[in-house]
């Protein structure tokens, strides 16, 4: 299927599909991963994709192999990205961090599954949420967003591969076993009104340039292998030049710079959706598969008379403090379902600093709705415990 034959069409896709077409038109060029479930159709469309639209696909050997070979592209100019689950995200973790520390565009997907170790491959989860924040080791940025249908699979792809080439990082785009498979009628977009965004070249001349240059707003050129610009990646500390330094001053730029990027464009990074919040007196908090059951019940709620609302992350992280303090600021009862044992439940308490309402001056309840058994969160699952709950 061509760029030109799915402009502003209504097809029925798959949410993997959408995610890899997403991807494309974004202008991923190069693709390296290693099969694995539920992630695996990913891979077996760029293998056919790529081809035809002049870019690279590569079945590695390991995941190991896979988040490398990205890295490695992208510093060579390519748009990245690669796809795994599960075991595969974790064996990924030390790349992902040289990802970061290199400050190299790339985008990982992960279709989570049940575990730990093998689990369950072919059930939904969402217990890599703390893992797609936390996984790597030391200090490092976080750029994960999630979507809970099959366009926003689409919509996302697009906005994780422009949000690595703009900040010059690893951005992970979490989806779940159901998401990934599920099918859903969708319009996709007349491309050329898609706002693409590509990494800032150098205009300098080559001596004058380098790779780690400090800029107030903490985005700045990024020139490629083969361009005639010197520069040296390490995962090690290093200057505005790359090269590895034991120099604290120097040290501390480069580790300012790595979470000052983030911080400091919260506003164009934080997405979330407020659905019925305006007046609600109970709110659920959910994101991906299970804020789809969260909707649901929200409209049954409503329909009873009771003000229930619904707060959703897209971007997980960094996680909308902000907005969860705005919209919560007057509700009494906040509902919290998720595919884990509480890792966003837990986010949500620290986003809120306690549970104490000041406005009524009672005791504010923030209730998990938790499973991790394999099976997905219903709305009947949400009513039944805002009935128990007074």
């Amino acid at each position: 299927m061509t760029k030109n034959n799915i402009e502003s069409k209504v097809v029925l896709m798959q949410g993997n599909e959408a995610v890899t077409r997403g991807a494309l038109d974004a202008g991923v060029n190069f693709f390296a991963g290693y099969p694995i479930t539920p992630s695996t159709e990913i891979a077996e469309i760029c293998s056919t994709e790529l081809p035809r639209r002049g870019g690279k696909f590569i079945q590695m050997e390991d995941e190991i192999a896979s988040i490398s070979a990205i890295i490695g592209a992208s510093l060579a100019g390519a748009k990245s990205m690669t796809a795994t689950s599960g075991p595969g995200f974790s064996l990924m973790q030390e790349g992902i961090g040289f990802a970061k520390m290199t400050e190299t565009p790339c985008v990982v997907v992960n279709v989570m599954r049940g575990g730990p170790s093998t689990g369950l491959p072919t059930k939904p989860s969402q217990a890599d949420i703390m893992q797609s924040r936390w996984g790597n080791h030391g200090d490092a940025p976080a750029i994960v967003l999630y979507p809970n249908s099959v366009l926003e699979g689409y919509e996302l792809a697009i906005r994780a591969v422009n949000l690595s080439e703009k900040y010059r990082t690893c951005v992970v785009l979490l989806m779940d076993e159901v998401l990934g498979h599920m099918r859903e009628t969708v319009t996709l977009p007349d491309l050329e009104k898609v706002k693409i965004i590509n990494r800032i070249k150098p205009t300098i001349p080559p001596e004058w340039y380098k790779h780690y240059e400090d800029h107030p707003k903490y985005i700045h050129p990024l020139a490629s292998y083969g361009e005639g610009y010197r520069f040296h990646v390490t995962g090690l500390a290093h200057d505005a030049y790359g090269f590895p330094t034991n120099r604290a001053d120097e040290t501390a730029i480069m580790m300012e710079r790595l979470d000052k990027k983030i911080k400091h464009h919260l506003n164009d990074l934080v997405q979330i959706e407020s659905f019925y919040m305006d007046d609600a007196r109970t709110a659920i908090f959910a994101a991906g598969i299970s804020a789809r059951a969260a909707k649901t019940a929200v409209m049954m709620a409503r329909k009873s008379g009771k003000k229930v609302g619904l707060l959703r992350p897209l971007t997980i992280w960094p996680f909308p403090d902000d907005a969860i303090r705005k919209y919560m600021k007057n509700v009494r009862n906040i509902f919290v379902p998720e595919l884990n044992q509480g890792q966003l439940l837990n986010e949500v308490k620290r986003a809120m600093g306690g549970v104490w309402n000041y406005e009524s001056r009672r005791s504010r309840k923030i209730i998990p709705i938790q499973k991790n058994d394999g099976q997905l969160i219903t709305p009947a699952d949400i009513i039944n415990k805002m009935k128990e709950v007074k």
